[in-house]
């Protein structure tokens, strides 16, 4: 079954259903805003459940799950931007944020809700990149008792591994769910409409716990009480009234979110995308029956990685290595999941003949 994949960046105003509009998602929020939680319960004693007929396993998981939302809960918070809301990841004690580009959208300044307080504070954009649809804002005043997240090592994420996402779903602030990793190093492309940057984004972690509307930007989170991803994207049926897939998330791995943070924290830009790139710009083309067959290069960016492997204007790019390039979209996944620096074989149609080169691959 053919799914689609959205990005959420829900509306601010109080509706009694999820309604998918040519201006976004509208979603059940309360009026004015979410109020933060009082906090998560106290942890139950394992000696408490086993009196109230809890398994000692079942009682051991949940004192788990509730050690680290008492860890990590603290840590994400909720954005406004405009007319939407989000959630983030407080970065470290500084006052740094980090959340999607499409949360923040073209907005500058914004609201946040802490865990420590009830009352929104102030932030101000850092910089946003939507290439990989991040972006890192600043609080104006640092709070007494601000706890940055502590991020995970993304090379030992697992399939199987149980997760919890927190964020705010429907606006619903300090909110979390539960899951398992799926599957690792999938390659996703945002929709360019509802909010979303258009994206294509690789080596995202797929996960099972429900992601939903306002769940954006804020944290994916194992059992050792630490980030590994920030959920950014949920699957859903096709057409512009497809519902929700439920059980099939992805999120942005850790290792993705510290590269692109670092950089806009000391930067105040992305210098070192990490994001392969052929140095051309192309479009889709069509065969004889309509149908995508490849991607036309349009231009060859001079002294790139395309120019110095001899492509040019008006070849058609087929295959990098073994993978069919029919759409522009195909080929960004192609190169989702590539480094610069890395060799690829490209196979492009010219003048009638077909042709392989080989491209070190440059960054985007």
């Amino acid at each position: 079954m053919d799914v689609s994949l959205r990005s959420f960046r829900p509306g601010r105003r109080a509706l009694h259903l999820l309604l998918t509009t040519t201006t976004g998602l509208c979603v059940l929020v309360l009026a004015g805003g979410c109020s933060p939680a009082a906090g998560p319960a106290p942890a139950r004693s394992t000696q408490a459940a086993a009196r109230a007929g809890v398994p000692a396993v079942a009682s051991e998981l949940q004192d788990d799950y509730q050690e680290v939302i008492d860890d990590v809960l603290p840590s994400v918070v909720q954005i406004e931007a405009a007319r939407s809301l989000g959630s983030g990841i407080v970065y470290d004690d500084r006052g740094h944020i980090v959340t999607n580009a499409h949360v923040v959208g073209s907005a500058r300044r914004f609201e946040v809700v802490v865990a420590t307080r009830e009352q929104p504070l102030t932030a101000t954009l850092v910089s946003s990149f939507p290439e990989q649809d991040l972006a890192v804002i600043k609080l104006d005043t640092i709070p007494p008792g601000l706890k940055a997240a502590r991020f995970g090592d993304s090379s030992e994420v697992a399939v199987g591994q149980i997760v919890l996402a927190m964020g705010s779903p429907l606006g619903l602030s300090s909110s979390v769910t539960q899951g398992i990793v799926s599957a690792v190093g999938r390659t996703v492309t945002e929709s360019g409409d509802g909010g979303g940057t258009g994206a294509t984004l690789g080596n995202m972690v797929q996960t099972s716990a429900p992601i939903n509307p306002g769940n954006s930007g804020g944290a994916l989170v194992n059992l050792n009480s630490e980030v590994i991803g920030i959920p950014t994207l949920a699957a859903s049926e096709p057409g512009p009234e497809g519902s929700i897939a439920p059980g099939i998330g992805f999120a942005i791995p850790a290792s993705m979110v510290r590269t692109v943070a670092d950089q806009i924290i000391e930067y105040g830009e992305v210098r070192d995308s990490g994001r392969a790139a052929l140095g051309i710009t192309g479009r889709t083309v069509l065969d004889s029956s309509y149908r995508p067959s490849g991607v036309a290069v349009v231009s060859v960016t001079r002294g790139g990685p395309a120019d110095e492997a001899g492509l040019r204007a008006g070849d058609i790019i087929t295959k990098v290595d073994n993978a069919e390039i029919t759409t522009i979209t195909s080929l960004a996944e192609a190169l989702a999941s590539r480094r610069p620096g890395e060799t690829v074989s490209v196979t492009v149609q010219r003048d009638g003949a077909e042709r392989t080169v080989r491209v070190t691959l440059g960054e985007m």
